[in-house]
Formats: C-alpha cells, sequence, structure tokens
C-alpha cells in the first residue's frame, strides 16, 4: 500500500485514511502536522485493485460506514471526520 510516513513527535502508531479530494481529510492531516505528530496517511482514492480493497476493509474494521477522514489511534481508537477537539485530546501533549 502507498502510505506516506510525516515524521514528529512519537504519539504511537497513528494512521489517517484519506481522499486526495477530500477537504476535512487535508485539515486533519494539517493539523496532525501542526501538532507535530508523527503519522502515515494513505488516499485511498489512488490506490487500485487489490490495495484499494484492503485498505477500505481496514477503514470499515474501524469505521463501519467507510467514510473520510478515518484517523487510528494505536490501533484501536478511531475518529471519524474531522473533530479537532477530539484529535488533540487523543494525540495531546
Amino acid at each position: 500500500m502507498a502510505v506516506e510516513h510525516v515524521d514528529g513527535k512519537d504519539k504511537g502508531n497513528v494512521m489517517l485514511f484519506a481522499l486526495s479530494t477530500c477537504g476535512w481529510c487535508g485539515k486533519t492531516k494539517d493539523l496532525l502536522r501542526q501538532m507535530g505528530v508523527r503519522f502515515d496517511y494513505v488516499f485511498v482514492d489512488l490506490l487500485e485493485g487489490k490495495e484499494q480493497d484492503d485498505a477500505m476493509n481496514t477503514v470499515e474494521k474501524f469505521n463501519p460506514h467507510g467514510s473520510f477522514p478515518t484517523l487510528v489511534i494505536h490501533d484501536k481508537l478511531a475518529i471519524i471526520g474531522f473533530r479537532e477537539q477530539e484529535i488533540r485530546e487523543a494525540l495531546g501533549p
């Protein structure tokens, strides 16, 4: 899977599933960068075939609606949509 990595403070495993055309996905990515958090992200709409299917299966495991952005923290907490306060609380200082 074409996962991009952004360096920053280690807050554990932080993975953002996003769409390249989604404004809220962009805001979530910008917020994570602003907070200085290390994270990985993938633009699911730019994947093809099995890679896209695998990514959607992972998204739907945490977010049955399959909507974006889906931010997965520590492989257990999922924050759906751009929820700045929730993200700050989950990944704060």
